[in-house]
């Protein structure tokens, strides 16, 4: 059988690697819910609404959605 993939944000180490940023403050700046962030962020949502997305990557300077996301295999 095949291996399984699972595609997780990559948030949590977006915000760690700049410090200036809190999820609370991408929740002000993005007009999403900090619950929504937080859930975004520890890989809680299995379905991402393209736009928060889009807004989050505006907010961070994130120009490749690449740094965004990455694969890990399901355990």
């Amino acid at each position: 059988m095949g291996v399984n993939y699972l595609l997780k944000v990559r948030l949590k180490e977006i915000l760690e690697s700049k410090p200036e940023y809190t999820q609370k403050r991408l929740a002000q700046e993005t007009g999403i819910q900090p619950t929504t962030i937080a859930e975004i962020a520890n890989n809680m949502r299995t379905t991402f609404n393209r736009s928060h997305l889009t807004k989050i990557a505006k907010v961070l300077q994130i120009t490749d959605m690449n740094e965004l996301f990455k694969l890990d295999e399901d355990e």
